[in-house]
């Protein structure tokens, strides 16, 4: 029986071995693929766009041709104004072939289309100019809606590039020509070029600059007293010194001469900025035309020719109906005061208004005993600071340099200080400005 038991066991131990489930066997790592690494894009450089774009053959050729493709490939950045093949189309036939032949003058048309720098066009429509990479700035305006550098119109914005940005633009922008040229070439300034030959001045207005030029024309020269110009020309230094008062160092568009009062000459008197009926003047002069962009300056258009100002006594002398008040501002001692820098206003009465003084008046102020007494009389004609007409008329009062203080008011349109009408307002010194009066102030 025992014998029967024992084999029996086995085979239900090998029943139950087959029956029972296979052992998991280990698990295995799967072999891992190297990534595929997708090849990144070249930088496209403003020269690679411009190629790549298809309308730009001219300037990617010109830009080969004056050796400047390395240039604006490199790291900039630039903002770069690029005209098509259109607008270089629109050049007079034969002007692209003799570029090409002429890399220096083709250089410098390109160099003038490239601004340093990134400048969106966001940043763009901010600016009234841009200094280019050859030193001559272009002028930036906006015209309903439209962006114009130079007389050139933006017409797509900001095709970006990996060393800055490009502004394309409907024509070629031409560098301008210097101060003297544009005025020669224009035809309404050949009395002005004259005399800028007589005066040696030429070549200076010529050179590197920057200037800015107050051009008057031909008509602003004719309206001088008769004879006048054939006199200044057989005057050179008078010539000269009136020439160079009609010039400023710097390059000053119509902005920035608007945002002063006065303007620091080459001849080195100022010359007084004011807007009257919101038409600007210089030196007296009226602006007429403004920002003629040369390329050593900035030319503005006036309608009269200015004459360097004198000072206040020396105005008052050269005209003539104020000998009684400048024989007291000798006997005062105040010629030097009113010759100094100031700046004053005058209230200056005329002959006129000392002859209505009583009989005796002015020769007895006139003596020794009585100048202190003189003095104070003509001091509180005088207010610090250049007041203009246009400012005289807001006030009710004005403290002299006496320390006294002017009654002003206006009645029926005319302008009174204390009891004296005003009857001439503003004649322009070169250390303030002049108001006429026709009755001598009496300090009280």
């Amino acid at each position: 029986m025992k014998k029967l038991v024992l084999p029996l066991l086995v085979v239900i131990a090998l029943v139950i071995a087959a029956c029972a489930p296979a052992a998991t066997p280990a698990p295995t790592q799967a072999p891992t693929m190297a990534p595929i690494v997708e090849p990144s894009p070249e930088p496209q450089t403003i020269v690679d766009v411009a190629v790549a774009d298809g309308r730009f053959t001219t300037l990617a050729a010109a830009l080969q041709a004056a050796n400047l493709v390395d240039t604006l490939k490199g790291e900039g950045p630039f903002t770069v104004f690029a005209p098509t093949d259109d607008a270089f189309a629109q050049l007079p036939a034969g002007t692209v072939e003799a570029l090409l032949a002429d890399i220096p003058a083709l250089t410098n048309i390109l160099l003038y289309h490239v601004v340093p720098g990134k400048v969106l066009a966001a940043d763009v429509v901010k600016l009234t100019s841009a200094e280019t990479a050859n030193s001559i700035p272009v002028q930036i305006k906006v015209v309903d809606g439209e962006v114009f550098v130079n007389s050139s119109k933006v017409v797509i914005t900001d095709v970006e590039a990996s060393n800055g940005v490009i502004h394309v633009i409907d024509s070629v922008i031409l560098p301008p020509k210097d101060i003297v040229s544009i005025a020669v070439e224009n035809g309404s300034f050949t009395t002005l070029a004259a005399a800028l030959e007589a005066a040696d001045l030429v070549e200076t207005l010529q050179g590197e600059g920057p200037f800015t030029v107050f051009a008057p024309t031909d008509e602003a020269f004719a309206k001088l007293p008769e004879g006048t110009i054939e006199a200044l020309l057989a005057d050179i230094p008078a010539l000269k010194d009136i020439l160079l008062y009609h010039v400023v160092e710097g390059r000053l568009f119509a902005a920035d001469v608007l945002a002063s009062e006065n303007l620091e000459t080459l001849q080195g008197k100022k010359a007084a900025v004011e807007l009257k009926d919101e038409k600007p003047y210089v030196g007296g002069a009226q602006i007429v035309v403004t920002d003629i962009l040369a390329s050593n300056g900035v030319i503005h258009v006036i309608d009269t020719v200015m004459l360097p100002p004198k000072d206040i006594v020396e105005t008052a002398v050269a005209d003539g109906r104020f000998t009684t008040l400048a024989a007291a501002l000798i006997a005062a001692d105040l010629i030097d005061t009113l010759k100094g820098e100031g700046p004053f206003t005058v209230f200056a009465p005329t002959d006129d208004a000392f002859a209505k003084l009583p009989a005796g008046t002015v020769e007895d102020l006139l003596k020794p005993e009585n100048l202190e007494t003189l003095r104070n009389i003509l001091l509180y004609h005088v207010v610090p600071g250049k007041v203009l007409s246009g400012d005289v008329v807001t006030l009710t009062n004005a403290t002299t340099v006496l320390g006294k203080d002017l009654v002003i008011k206006v009645e029926n349109d005319k302008v009174f200080i204390n009891n004296a009408q005003v009857i001439i307002v503003d004649v322009l010194a070169s250390n303030g400005v002049i108001h006429v009066i026709d009755t001598v102030l009496i300090p009280e």
